[in-house]
Parts: C-alpha cells; sequence; structure tokens
C-alpha cells in the first residue's frame, strides 16, 4: 500500500472521527435539554479523578442549572445523559416509574469478572431474584444476631485504642475502617480478620486496593458508559489478584463449612443455604455468586460505615457542645440497661440517630444516584423526553447541600432531623441510602456498626482538634465513595 494510500485513509477516518463525535455532542440540543457545552474527550468530565470528585462537577452543574429546569444534560465521555434536579422528578424515578428505571445501568462482566455480579450491579430478573434471596439477611432479628459480634469487636477497637502510642494525633478513618473490616469481615466470611491488632492484614490490604491502586471514579464511569465494549475487550474494574484473593477465600470457607456441617448466624451461611430451604426449584449460587455478594457486602459495609462515623466525629470536634450532649444521652440511656450496650438502647438514642443523619446529609458515602431508562420516558409536565439505555444521575450530594432544603448547609445542625422538621420536608430532600424498591439492602446493618462505633467511643473517650484536624473536608477526587482527601487526624481523651 503506498504512502499517498495510507495518508488517504486516515484523512477518511479522521474525518469520520470528527462527524462522529460532533453528532455525539450535539445530541442534547437536538433532545431539548439545557447542558453545559462539552469538550473532547470527556465531555463534561474535566478534571474527574484528578482536580474534582464527580461531586464536585455535579454541583456545579446542579448550581448552574438548578433554577433553570427540574432536569439538565450532561456528557459522560461522548454519552449523553441526564441529572435530575427536582424532588418530584426523582420521586418519579426511584418510586412511581420504578418499571422504566429499575437497573442502576453499572458495569459488571460475569466472565472476565466475576466480583462484579454482585446485587448493585445486575440487572433486570437477576437482580429481582438476587434481592429476593438476599433479604432475609439484613432483617432486624438478623442484626440482633449479629449485634454480639459487633459489639465484641468495637470492644476491641475500645481497648487497641487506649494502648495507641500517641493519643494526641489519631488516624480516626484508619481505627473505624480496621473496626469495620473485622466487623464485616466477622459477618460476611465468618472470618476473623485481626484489622485491629494487625493494620496490615491480608484482608486490610485487600480492603484498600479495591479502591486506592488507580483512578476509580473514572473508571467505573467509563466502563459503566461504555460496558459492551469493556466486556468485549475483558477489560476488569478490580484488579485481579484483589478478585482471587476473595473467591479463594469464599471456595475455601464454603468447603470447610460443607465437610465440617458448620453453621453460623452470618451472610455466607445463608447465602450457602440459598437453594437448599425455601421455594421450591430454587437454583443454588454459584461460588462467584456467592463471593460477589460477600464482596459487596465486606467492601460497601467497611468502608461507607467508615467514611459516615469518622465524618461523625469530624463533625463532633468542631462542635464539642454537641459531642457533649450526645454523650450524655448514650450515658443515660444506657444506665436505663445496667450501663450495657444493647440493641433495643441504640432505639432510644434520638440525638445519636440525628447526629448521623445530619453527617450523612452533609457526607452521603453513596453521593451519587445512577438509574438507567428501560425506554423512551417522557417527562411529567414536559415535552422532554428521556431517551432508551440513558444514564440518570440523582446527585444526592447537591441535593443534600442545597440551601433551598437545608438553610445555611454548610453547618453542621442535628436538630435538622427531628421529628417536627423532617416532617416539613419533602422525602427525597435526604436520600442518603437511596429510595424505593431499589434502595441500599444494607442500610439497617451500617447504621446498626456504625452507632455502636460512635457509642463505644463517646463513652471511653473525647476527641479534640488538633494542629493536623482539617478545617473542611476536601473529597478524594479518585474514590467512588465519599472520603476525605487527608486524613482526619484527632487528638483522643481517655475518660
Amino acid at each position: 500500500m503506498s504512502l499517498k494510500t495510507v495518508l488517504g485513509l486516515i484523512v477518511i477516518i479522521l474525518v469520520f472521527l470528527t462527524y462522529w463525535i460532533k453528532k455525539k455532542f450535539a445530541k442534547l440540543d437536538e433532545l431539548g435539554f439545557v447542558h453545559e457545552k462539552p469538550s473532547f474527550p470527556l465531555g463534561n468530565l474535566n478534571g474527574i479523578g484528578t482536580k474534582y470528585h464527580m461531586v464536585d462537577i455535579l454541583r456545579r452543574l446542579y448550581n448552574k442549572f438548578n433554577e433553570k429546569a427540574p432536569i439538565h444534560g450532561i456528557y459522560l465521555f461522548f454519552n449523553s445523559n441526564f441529572a435530575i434536579t427536582d424532588l418530584e422528578l426523582i420521586k418519579d424515578i426511584l418510586i412511581r416509574d420504578f418499571d422504566v428505571f429499575h437497573n442502576r445501568g453499572i458495569f459488571n462482566s460475569k466472565e472476565h469478572d466475576p466480583l462484579t455480579t454482585h446485587l448493585f450491579a445486575l440487572e433486570d430478573q437477576e437482580w429481582k431474584v438476587m434481592r429476593h434471596k438476599l433479604l432475609p439477611t439484613y432483617t432486624s432479628g438478623k442484626m440482633k444476631m449479629m449485634f454480639n459480634t459487633m459489639l465484641d469487636v468495637s470492644t476491641h477497637m475500645i481497648e487497641n485504642l487506649k494502648s495507641h502510642p500517641n493519643l494526641d494525633d489519631v488516624d480516626i478513618k484508619e481505627v473505624l475502617a480496621r473496626y469495620m473490616t473485622d466487623v464485616v469481615g466477622n459477618v460476611a466470611f465468618g472470618l476473623e480478620m485481626n484489622a485491629i491488632s494487625k493494620p496490615d492484614s491480608k484482608f486490610r490490604q485487600m480492603g484498600r486496593k479495591v479502591f486506592k491502586t488507580r483512578n476509580f471514579m473514572a473508571q467505573v464511569l467509563l466502563f459503566t458508559n461504555f460496558r459492551n465494549l469493556a466486556r468485549l475487550l475483558g477489560i476488569r474494574l478490580f484488579p485481579k489478584d484483589v478478585s482471587d484473593f476473595f473467591r479463594e477465600i469464599v471456595k475455601e470457607t464454603v468447603k470447610y463449612r460443607r465437610e465440617n456441617n458448620i453453621e453460623r448466624n452470618d451472610a455466607l451461611n445463608l447465602l450457602m443455604k440459598i437453594g437448599t430451604v425455601g421455594r421450591e426449584g430454587e437454583e443454588k449460587l454459584t461460588l462467584d455468586e456467592i463471593a460477589a455478594q460477600c464482596f459487596l457486602f465486606f467492601v460497601a459495609g467497611y468502608e461507607t460505615s467508615s467514611s459516615t462515623s469518622s465524618f461523625t466525629l469530624f463533625n463532633l470536634v468542631q462542635n464539642p457542645e454537641i459531642q457533649e450532649n450526645l454523650r450524655n444521652e448514650i450515658k443515660t440511656v444506657l444506665a436505663n440497661y445496667d450501663n450495657k450496650v444493647t440493641y433495643e438502647a441504640l432505639k432510644e438514642m434520638k440525638l445519636l440517630q440525628m447526629v448521623i443523619d445530619e453527617t450523612l446529609r452533609m457526607y452521603p458515602p453513596g453521593a451519587i444516584g445512577l438509574r438507567k431508562a428501560s425506554r423512551d420516558y417522557k417527562i411529567r409536565n414536559s415535552k422532554l423526553v428521556i431517551p432508551k439505555d440513558s444514564l440518570v444521575i440523582i446527585p444526592i450530594f447537591s441535593i443534600h447541600n442545597d440551601p433551598k432544603n437545608y438553610p445555611e448547609p454548610e453547618k453542621f445542625n442535628p436538630q435538622r432531623f427531628n421529628e417536627e422538621n423532617k416532617a416539613k420536608r419533602h422525602p427525597m430532600a435526604h436520600i442518603p441510602f437511596g429510595n424505593g424498591p431499589r434502595n441500599c439492602i444494607g442500610d439497617r446493618f451500617a447504621m446498626t456498626q456504625t452507632k455502636i462505633a460512635l457509642i463505644q467511643l463517646l463513652i471511653n473517650f473525647r476527641f479534640l482538634k488538633t494542629n493536623k484536624t482539617p478545617d473542611h473536608i476536601i473529597f478524594d477526587a479518585k474514590h467512588p465513595v465519599l472520603s476525605s482527601a487527608k486524613p482526619i487526624c484527632l487528638k483522643v481523651f481517655e475518660l
């Protein structure tokens, strides 16, 4: 082939690509949605995962278009998608018209990346069946059965913290992440993780590696927008050594339990029994399906709860009077239970619930909701139509920090969540665990282990700011869960 021919082919390809990109970037104009001008190749995602977290980009667009329209367009790479700002429309998406928006559109690949086939990413009938199977894991009865395990681990955390070599400067997120790792590892895998005693234990290393090795946030968005191509190319979201580690742990544990007829009150035991009890004809889960659900339980359970707990303590050191009021409430309630932390006592701690709810408002770990349109969807009282297969983004962080929903949103004020104030607000104004039939299945578990950790810490210690405590939180741009880019270092004073 001559050089002239090669150059001609290159020109033709470049012309075609230019035409294709211009056509893709004209889609939102054709559909009639307000939007910000995109740029090649990231669309509206410039700085994602490096300079900005996704919530920073969404909040800027939210503030720009919130007053103009209930929904605006956003280009994720070359694809046109949509962000919702109107609370009634969010209710339509999550609840009223769930039949249209029952999928999240998240990347998963059974063949090349088995750990991605968890409940959060599954779709259609596979999701419906799996959620039905997993619901018994998260009942209040199961929480009571797991309660003592959580309590025992929290006691170990307190003992370990008391022996910390420098209580003047403690990375509280790391302390809580190790506690959550041991709790979730125990109830998900039935194994002693020893992360509290051994910060570099294998489970703790793998937990860190899931999110920290790459620009995970940008990668999730890329795979989600081009998931068919990613599957075709056999691309993995999670590192192979992480996937192999968790799959092997599940394989060995299941084999040992079956051979020795061992049963425990944990999630793994329930997953093993699916298909052997329950509805007639119900199929057993494969080892990879069990591993994927345990992996989700582990990663989501330790990361979201440790972030919430550390953000709560950050808020409390900024507001020492609220910290003291909360400590007094905890002591008063526990006095009615022989000074023992019980499942029933947790329910009586109203201020504790309000403090956590306000923290979840300010720093919701799952700060972005995703839904995928299963068909063309006409927005009520509008001529606008969301095309089939488009992603719909619910900017939870932006909604939670909108002054129209919460005056002076930067201020920590737990009284926003007393019964009177909650009743005045739109139900979609606070959705840290999502809402509707596809809300977070593990919200009760997350709340229980978070409350136990905070109760144990507050009755044993007082927390103060140090010169290393950040004045405000800057988010780790690479992390999909809202997490501080800098360690939350606190002075810990033993009571």
